[in-house]
């Protein structure tokens, strides 16, 4: 893939930018009331990686000069106003990293560009941000000078802020962007083998690219929802789900295993089952020490697939691992799979056409 632009390449200078990022961050709402004057309390976030990793393209455009209006999402509101899915407690925590207040606007038009840096709210609260609606990407536009998409893990989606916004303004990509695409290339064109690819989970637009991956990986293991939707093949690894259908079996377990072990590089996105709940995680936990063990050049995709990695107390050896360069971990899961089995995303396709 050839060397995309870079924020850097934008005469940015005392002009505004409009930033893409990918803040859907995980929250956990605080209890309410002991009286129960609230019935949820005030919203936090219970990892900021997603906020810490915009920072350096931020951070460049505030060192040009330049305003900067921020773009992002949050959850699924579907087009309509979710108090719960506000990105206030992002403007708040992206305040305290900055050392200056965010203000955040819930219109379009009340946007202040005299500000240096503001959040429009959660662009999923318009229905035109899915729908890709062009008069909603040219309002948005029409806040700036310029455009950069800093949210690799939105990069597959066919939506007004990553594919509509870059037909009115001169476009380029951000620094996490960059990066993403740039280990990932590598891994598609020259990876070691054999490559396995683990898929879990239930989002099943996973499986759209499966035979695209089918061309390039040695073996795909399939657990969680997802193995109820397909069938095994030469290369294809379907997991068995216990009787309640909320982890795979020990015998399906014993096998991934087994496979993980020969790997020389694993993709792995989503987990084998309910792994929040304690009685069905022994498939998760399993794969996951298999996966960190292997000596395997790894990939992992998705904010479950990494939730996974915290919560069975494997961070240390992850951290160690992506210091050592053996592991990386991307800020998305489909946006990961569909770049491996492509090489490119709408939201690339929609900056190189310019």
């Amino acid at each position: 893939m050839k060397a995309l632009p870079s924020v850097k390449d934008l005469s940015a200078e005392q002009k505004t930018v409009l930033l893409r990022t990918n803040y859907d961050v995980p929250l956990r709402f605080a209890q309410g009331s002991p009286r129960g004057f609230t019935p949820r309390g005030k919203p936090f976030i219970t990892d900021t990686s997603r906020v810490d990793e915009s920072l350096p393209t931020i951070n460049y455009l505030l060192g040009q000069q330049a305003k900067v209006v921020i773009l992002s999402h949050l959850g699924r509101p579907e087009g309509k106003v979710n108090p719960d899915l506000s990105l206030k407690p992002i403007a708040d925590c992206l305040g305290q990293l900055l050392k200056r207040e965010i203000p955040l606007f819930s219109k379009i038009e009340e946007v202040d560009k005299n500000q240096q840096v503001v959040i429009l709210e959660n662009l999923r609260f318009w229905p035109g941000e899915e729908d890709n609606d062009l008069a909603f990407a040219q309002n948005l536009a029409a806040l700036s000078d310029f455009y950069v998409n800093d949210a690799f893990a939105c990069a597959h989606r066919q939506h007004a802020s990553i594919v509509g916004i870059p037909k009115f303004l001169p476009a380029a990509f951000g620094f996490d962007f960059i990066r993403e695409t740039e280990v990932l290339d590598k891994v598609r064109n020259n990876p070691r083998r054999p490559v396995v690819v683990i898929l879990g989970g239930a989002k099943e637009d996973k499986l759209e690219v499966v035979d695209k991956l089918l061309n390039w990986a040695d073996y795909l293991l399939i657990g969680g929802k997802l193995s109820t939707l397909i069938s095994n093949s030469e290369k294809i690894f379907i997991a068995d789900l216990n009787p309640e259908g909320k982890d795979i079996t020990l015998e399906s377990t014993e096998r991934f295993k087994k496979i993980i072990a020969q790997a020389g590089t694993i993709i792995w996105a989503g987990p084998m089952g309910v792994f929040e709940d304690s009685h069905y995680e022994v498939g998760t936990k399993a794969v996951a020490e298999a996966v960190v063990e292997s000596g395997a050049y790894t990939v992992v995709g998705g904010g479950d697939t990494e939730a996974a990695l915290t919560k069975f107390g494997l961070t240390d050896k992850v951290d160690y691992l992506v210091k050592q360069q053996t592991m990386f971990i991307s800020s998305g899961g489909g946006a990961m799979l569909e770049f491996l089995a492509q090489g490119t995303l709408p939201g690339i396709e929609a900056i190189n056409k310019k």
